[in-house]
């Protein structure tokens, strides 16, 4: 089994709470859906959010998905000049047999602009 880096974002719409665990727990869960992920083949998951996110810890909604036993950290992503607002990125560690072309980023909604080489 190969260690194998999954890239992922989200564009919130608000910067509340309640939002902020339904969107990134859908980014999670297209994350493992589209990889064929189970909870335990996740090493570790660093998440990001723009500066003007302020209502939770993205990392909180992977605890309410029942991703508990995984390291999970968060970080402020950096503050640029036109970068596109109230985003949350995540860069998952898993183990996984497939071929790392074979990995599936996923970047949903608005933020799919970010990344046009591998969102899918």
């Amino acid at each position: 089994m190969a260690v194998r880096a999954v890239r992922g974002a989200v564009q919130l719409e608000r910067d509340e709470a309640g939002h902020m665990d339904e969107q990134v727990g859908a980014l999670l869960t297209a994350i493992l859906e589209r990889n064929e992920l189970v909870a335990d083949d996740l090493i570790s998951i660093w998440f990001t959010a723009t500066p003007d996110l302020h209502s939770d810890f993205p990392a909180a909604a992977a605890r309410k998905l029942g991703i508990v036993d995984v390291p999970l950290i968060c970080a402020q992503e950096l503050d640029i000049e036109g970068a596109m607002p109230r985003v949350v990125r995540v860069l998952a560690h898993i183990e996984s047999d497939r071929p790392r072309a074979g990995v599936a980023h996923v970047y949903l909604g608005a933020a799919a602009a970010l990344r046009k080489d591998i969102a899918q």
